[in-house]
């Protein structure tokens, strides 16, 4: 069982619903929304148009979400149009990373901390890692100072720490290849592992599934990485390689896709705790919103947003266990 403070329970309980599962609304996208927005429209949009957006998610579809993660270089403001019942989780890390550098080196945002993110109303603070665990040590010994760094900081004011890991291989660019694939579940694994240990000072992990869904016998379309037994056992070791509660991403999969993922992961035995579920859920609402402006864009959201976000939580009902089990204070 995790120990944690009265204030991070009831700051963990915020973000969750009365049984203890988190089915949260991610949209802390930055340079990706902004080209998203962009890609549609035929006058550009500027600041104003990303900062609309995430407004417009906030006001029509936290009504149906237990929290929502924003930003706070363009998402405060959708921050205070959120449903009451709707907790907030904020981003810490810059958007992206720098591609020039080699490591996908984490970075903070200089005008913030975890303080400041607190005053600001948060209920809990978010990093995004990326992280190779076969990558170069010294790499990632500057990622695991960095994280110690940042837990200590949540830990000396009394908010909880979300750790969203993501993936890769510093040897093959392409996440979308059978070659990733096929060593998908030994980085997901293994990162899970790391940031499991006691001096990071997590609360809650962020991560990915273990296994690429198309690429699993029976939902790949050509060859498949793995047979479905493998891929179940794949879920099973990761929810073992942790004692943290932990959620899943979507990674921008179908909304579809995301919510057979999560049957197969119940199925599998995973005790996952919910889900920070973000283009799965809004994504496609963005053309509307970009090439035929606000209205159109909320009327997506009213509709398919609103349908693909009780459609998950009904399947959340169903996969996702509390993590009432994991936790004591």
């Amino acid at each position: 069982m995790v120990e944690l403070t009265s204030n991070k329970l009831a700051a963990l309980k915020r973000l969750s619903d009365e049984n203890g599962i988190i089915g949260a609304l991610a949209i802390d996208q930055r340079g990706s929304l902004k080209k998203m927005i962009a890609a549609g429209s035929s006058s550009p949009f500027g600041d104003e148009g990303i900062i609309r957006f995430k407004e417009l998610v906030s006001e029509e579809l936290t009504p149906y979400a237990t929290s929502i993660l924003l930003d706070p270089e363009y998402g405060l403001p959708a921050a205070k149009v959120r449903h009451s019942n709707a907790g907030l989780l904020v981003a810490y890390e810059k958007t992206g990373y720098d591609a020039t550098a080699v490591g996908r080196l984490p970075d903070l945002l200089t005008e913030w901390s975890v303080k400041r993110l607190k005053e600001a109303g948060a209920d809990a603070v978010k990093f995004l890692l990326y992280y190779d665990v076969d990558e170069d040590e010294k790499i990632n010994e500057f990622k695991h100072v960095y994280m110690e760094r940042v837990g200590s900081e949540c830990v000396a004011e009394d908010i909880p720490f979300f750790l969203e890991i993501v993936t890769y291989d510093a040897k093959n660019d392409d996440v979308k290849s059978l070659e990733y694939a096929k060593v998908k579940p030994h980085k997901v694994i293994e990162a899970m592992r790391e940031f499991s240990k006691p001096q990071y000072k997590v609360d809650v992990l962020k991560v990915e599934v273990p296994v690429d869904m198309n690429y699993v016998e029976g939902y790949a379309e050509g060859e498949a990485a793995y047979s479905r037994e493998e891929s179940a056992s794949y879920f099973k070791e990761q929810s073992e390689a942790t004692n943290l509660p932990f959620i899943f991403l979507s990674a921008g999969v179908s909304a579809e896709l995301f919510q057979q993922t999560l049957k197969f992961a119940k199925e599998s035995a995973s005790t996952f705790n919910g889900v920070l579920c973000g283009r799965a859920t809004w994504k496609n609402g963005v053309s509307p919103f970009a090439e035929n402006g606000e209205q159109a864009g909320r009327a997506w959201l009213q509709d398919t947003g609103k349908k693909n976000i009780q459609e998950l939580n009904m399947v959340l009902k169903e996969t996702a266990s509390s993590w009432f089990e994991k936790v004591t204070g």
